[in-house]
């Protein structure tokens, strides 16, 4: 294991070195690593590291959805909450209608597993998106019109809508039927996930608070891995109510680290943000490393023309669901683009349940991971090197 460790720090950080001084981003050189030293190519990685890889994944995500909420202010996202709101299913819902029409067209596939590929296809990459945003408003970038707040609350939301629709269409994929309480399970879902991390927050600032009020001075470090260990169990919370009460892990990790700097004196919450910014730097390299290993590339041989043809024709309509989202907002051209932009990476949800209708034997499985993976290989560069080139042009930076 320690082996593969090494390979994959030191290799990810070389190869995503040699992509930023050809002006790539960084995350293809990751997604490179992982392609190579994974199973399906030189196979250098240890069984025991690809066991764990998808808990390995988990943990980095949290790592930068805690950053992300550090970097968040509350009045911030009431001013986005709507259009926030409809990036977190319309496009989604643009993009999956749009295979389930168009795929039984073009590939051997029947509307029921065109479905299913859908909602595979149709969420959007918080691993890519939201460490962006988080610079964005680092930097200041589109944040006087709150976009990089806008786009990563929505990006979130956007995830657990298509996971309950995944879910659901696999069992009708499977012969049982979808009951109300599946798309009730969406919004229910979700307002639990807030409300669970928003208490959790709170009763975090008041720990903290009431130890410095006592004398007990608790350092950011041990903050730090306090706040950690309470995030792991909230995820662990998603899986234990799953089967009695539908709840979003990730949501509430968001809500958990948004509410914690609402309450937090802005000098803590801003060297709690430095810290996680410093665990990202490795968390990534081991996110994007491992999403790379997840790929097979033998299917996307597989895939065919046809395939690309219709992810390009669902991209386009998953745009027009993003620029419909964003009607009613002071947006101008160029940042509506933009927005258009950051809502086309996938990477995460794609190979983390790409290869479930495979797993359980269906006859579209093979068919439905040979266009996850080919998704992954086209958006995931295209999304992250255009959000990088775009936004300097496209966003105006913060007024002084």
């Amino acid at each position: 294991m320690l082996t593969s460790l090494g390979f994959i720090f030191l290799l990810g950080l070389a190869l995503a070195a040699l992509c930023q001084k050809l002006r790539f981003p960084r995350i293809i050189g990751m997604l490179l690593t992982g392609i190579l030293l994974g199973p399906y190519a030189l196979d250098l990685l240890d069984p025991s590291i690809l066991g764990i890889s998808a808990d390995l994944r988990q943990m980095a995500l949290i790592i930068i959805l805690i950053k992300a909420g550090l970097s968040l202010r509350i009045d911030d996202l009431k001013k986005v909450g709507r259009p926030a709101l409809l990036l977190s299913f319309l496009p989604a819902t643009f993009e999956l209608a749009a295979v389930t029409v168009f795929a039984p067209l073009l590939l051997p596939v029947s509307r029921g597993e065109a479905a299913l590929m859908g909602a595979v296809l149709a969420a959007v990459s918080p691993a890519v998106v939201v460490p962006r945003m988080v610079y964005l408003i680092e930097n200041g970038y589109g944040t006087d019109k709150q976009i990089p707040q806008m786009l990563l609350a929505g990006a979130s939301l956007d995830d657990v809508y298509v996971i309950v629709l995944f879910s659901t269409f696999l069992g009708m994929v499977q012969g049982s039927s979808a009951s109300m309480a599946d798309f009730i399970g969406i919004p229910l879902s979700i307002v639990m996930g807030v409300l669970l991390g928003a208490l959790t927050g709170w009763l975090l600032a008041r720990f903290f608070e009431e130890a410095f009020t006592r004398g007990r001075l608790v350092r950011n470090s041990v903050k730090v891995i306090v706040v950690l260990g309470v995030s792991f169990l909230l995820m662990a919370v998603e899986t234990r109510l799953k089967e009695l009460l539908p709840l979003s892990g990730l949501l509430a990790v968001l809500s958990m680290a948004c509410i914690l700097r609402g309450k937090s004196p802005a000098r803590v919450a801003d060297r709690l943000g430095e810290k996680f910014g410093k665990l990202w730097l490795a968390a990534e390299v081991l996110l994007f490393v491992l999403v790379g290993a997840a790929v097979d590339v033998r299917y996307t041989l597989g895939a065919g023309l046809a395939s690309v043809a219709l992810l390009t024709l669902s991209l386009a309509i998953r745009s027009v669901g993003v620029l419909l989202a964003l009607l009613g907002t002071p947006l101008n051209q160029k940042e509506r683009l933009f927005c258009v932009i950051a809502y086309l990476p996938k990477a995460t949800v794609q190979a983390a349940i790409g290869a479930t209708p495979l797993a359980l034997g269906l006859p579209c499985g093979k068919l439905v991971l040979s266009v996850a993976v080919l998704a992954i290989l086209l958006t995931a560069p295209l999304g992250a090197l255009g959000i990088e080139k775009s936004y300097a042009r496209l966003l105006q930076p913060r007024q002084e």
